[in-house]
């Protein structure tokens, strides 16, 4: 299994030939390595509605006729859109042929604006379980620190996890670094900062808050081999 981060909350996972991509903001994000029209996804997992998440998935999906599993709202919208989805809800786990995907619980909001200004409300925010070759990988989408992370680490043996640390909209570094001790993972790695000037943050003083060894830095376009 391959693991690449794209900026913002973008990651790429390589795993038995399918590639999957979690919340492809792209265009628009200034940090990314990528360019969405030369993006290839099998499958696109979506935490949120907020467009920096959401991002290209509708177009990626429609060019690569891509499978798009979100939340059960989210996953509706997208699908009037002509987007392959498959709904799923947070406490939900699913057996794909490519992997198995489970949704948790994540505080934030989700919403799409349109261009008339109106909020289309759509779903719960959500985190990611996703599990495929015997590994599991957490993606904790947007999200505060809650207590419950520590159920999920004593649940799960988890190998990398990607977890917020710009603040503001999010959790900051210093809850960041409580939610990788309750998680127990194997490896952590910051995503959702500097991306906008609100969310700057500087990842390498949030890994020196970690255990040794834990914490790792990805610049966009780095990559882990599990």
């Amino acid at each position: 299994m391959k693991l690449t981060y794209h900026g913002h909350s973008v990651v790429e996972i390589q795993t038995n030939g399918t590639t999957v991509f979690i919340d492809p903001f792209i265009t628009g994000n200034e940090l990314t390595d990528l360019t969405a029209e030369k993006v290839k996804a099998d499958v696109i997992l979506l935490t949120h509605g907020h467009g920096d998440h959401v991002g290209d998935t509708v177009p990626l999906a429609l060019r690569n006729n891509a499978l798009v599993v979100a939340p059960f709202e989210l996953a509706t919208y997208l699908s009037w859109q002509g987007v392959n989805v498959h709904p799923m809800h947070i406490g939900g786990a699913h057996q794909f042929e490519f992997g198995k995907v489970k949704l948790t619980q994540a505080f934030h909001g989700s919403s799409y604006i349109d261009e008339n200004k109106q909020i289309i409300y759509t779903g719960m925010p959500c985190g990611i379980l996703f599990t495929a070759e015997g590994k599991t990988i957490y993606h904790a989408g947007d999200t505060a620190l809650f207590s419950d992370m520590k159920l999920i680490g004593e649940r799960n043996e988890i190998d990398v996890a990607f977890l917020p640390i710009g603040d503001n909209f999010t959790m900051g570094s210093e809850d960041a670094a409580l939610a990788a001790e309750w998680l127990r993972a194997k490896t952590v790695v910051p995503i959702h900062y500097n991306t906008f000037p609100v969310i700057k943050q500087d990842p390498e003083q949030f890994v020196s808050m970690l255990k040794d060894g834990v914490g790792k830095v990805l610049r966009p376009g780095e990559s882990i081999e599990l």
